[in-house]
């Protein structure tokens, strides 16, 4: 996550898209700020594949079936958590 905090704020600086008076400031709360976002979607990944494994019947993961429901159950996650920030 470094790696890609660091290139994003590289970039917006260096593309003039932003003004970074602190680079080790800003830094920190990016990897703040990604590492949140990944736990999220960990979070809503869980949820979705809970769900899947709580149906009667079994549900091969990789079928077509399965990539459906994964699909239909991480939008309704993704619903029920509302816009971020």
């Amino acid at each position: 996550m470094l790696y890609l905090a660091r290139e994003s704020l590289v970039r917006l600086r260096d593309e003039k898209l932003a003004q970074i008076p602190n680079f080790q400031v800003a830094l920190r709360h990016a990897r703040e700020l990604l590492a949140e976002w990944v736990a999220q979607g960990d979070a809503i990944d869980l949820a979705a594949r809970k769900k899947i494994a709580s149906l009667k019947r079994d549900v091969v993961e990789g079928s077509a079936e399965w990539n459906i429901l994964y699909r239909r159950y991480r939008e309704e996650e993704l619903r029920k958590k509302g816009p971020q920030r």
